[in-house]
């Protein structure tokens, strides 16, 4: 809704039921209050105070829109679905910017606040047994975007700061503790007549101090990332193919630390998850459109719940996974 020319308001509610990739439910996805700060020639410059969207990676501002998404699911390394809800944006403030000079077009993007964690969330990430309280503490992330002149390619950078912390409950399996995430992440984007070529990779630090037990101490850094390219055959017709890797623990990208402090009850495929995907979008008309996608992937490090690994249900180290979306918007 617009108030005026330097204020609206906007927001979205929805209701997932998407299997175990989410939490199923209503929820709502953001609803903030726009600002328009600077309109000028040279600079663009918009605030947003409430549940604000994550403006800082490739697809994270629309990954709550079917049809603006490459593939029905995005690449795990980055867009971890169990982690959803808390990735697709916080509450707080956000500032959008934009500005042009000789070299090209920039998008600076800053973003404070923290999001509310639900007890389906809490469970996808830490499984049945925890009882206590899981909390979004803070979120810091800033981005930047560089479009050169002239140019079909985009170059980014982004950082992020999170902190975590966990009460305990009444027979619970975890303890009062806290964790620290920091992520870089460089993106690239090229998008031609034909083709359009993404990828980003990242490198994040996590630190977690007491949870598993009291006095227990990790800190580990997590690799990733993916390149994914898509033909586009004609009007109608889309083709994918991608490739993403993520390895938990860079010092152990087999796992073998898992499997070492188990005894050997967590398989070591646990410390990674790579796939190969392919895909097909045909454009059924101008707003009704269909995606299916297969990936073949290796290892489980993004399955749900991490803290927990369901080694029952997650006992194969290779395994298929096939998609199929019938979207409509109006």
């Amino acid at each position: 809704y617009r108030i005026n020319s330097n204020f609206r308001v906007a927001g979205q509610a929805v209701y997932l039921n998407g299997g175990n990739r989410y939490p199923e439910g209503i929820r709502l996805d953001y609803l903030f209050l726009e600002w328009q700060l600077i309109n000028s020639q040279n600079w663009q410059i918009k605030s947003y105070l409430g549940r604000n969207k994550n403006y800082h990676w490739l697809y994270s501002s629309t990954r709550d829109v079917p049809h603006t998404r490459p593939s029905i699911v995005l690449p795990q390394s980055l867009y971890f679905d169990a982690f959803r809800d808390v990735a697709l944006g916080v509450d707080g403030l956000a500032v959008v910017s934009q500005t042009y000079n000789n070299l090209g077009e920039w998008d600076i993007n800053l973003s404070l606040g923290s999001s509310t964690i639900s007890e389906e969330q809490k469970r996808n990430l830490l499984g049945h047994l925890a009882t206590g309280k899981l909390k979004h503490d803070s979120d810091k992330q800033l981005s930047v975007y560089f479009r050169p002149r002239a140019s079909s390619y985009q170059f980014g950078l982004g950082l992020l700061d999170a902190d975590f912390s966990y009460q305990r409950g009444e027979n619970d399996r975890f303890f009062a503790g806290r964790q620290v995430s920091q992520r870089i992440m460089f993106n690239l984007l090229y998008q031609g007549q034909n083709w359009e070529i993404a990828s980003e990779i990242i490198r994040e630090r996590v630190i977690v101090h007491d949870v598993i037990f009291p006095g227990f101490s990790s800190d580990a850094t997590a690799e990733g990332g993916y390149v994914q390219a898509r033909n586009f055959l004609s009007e109608e017709i889309t083709l994918l193919a991608r490739l993403d890797i993520y390895d938990r623990d860079r010092k152990y990208r087999n796992g073998s630390d898992l499997e070492a402090s188990s005894q050997g009850l967590i398989p070591g495929y646990f410390g990674f998850m790579d796939q190969a995907t392919a895909g097909i979008t045909w454009k059924l008309a101008k707003n009704l459109q269909l995606q299916a996608e297969l990936h073949r992937v290796k290892g489980t490090a993004r399955l749900a719940p991490i803290f927990s690994p369901d080694v029952v249900q997650n006992d194969n180290k290779y395994w298929n996974m096939w998609a199929l979306q019938l979207m409509y918007w109006f």
